[in-house]
């Protein structure tokens, strides 16, 4: 799991919570701690990460 998943996650515990801004737990081998915070209609996801791929896109 990466912590791309945290940017759905969020809203739904945002609202459950009743709060805006929440710490996730990522429980996978490297593990990590993730700041989340919900605000105008936005997710906005921090924590330290690992570069693993880089590439180029064409459209």
């Amino acid at each position: 799991m990466t912590g791309s998943i945290h940017a759905g996650l969020a809203p739904y515990w945002a609202q459950r919570y009743n709060k805006t801004r929440l710490s996730a737990l990522q429980a996978s081998q490297r593990g990590g701690v993730l700041d989340c915070r919900v605000a105008d209609g936005r997710v906005f996801v921090a924590g330290d990460a690992v570069q693993y791929l880089e590439g180029i896109i064409s459209l």
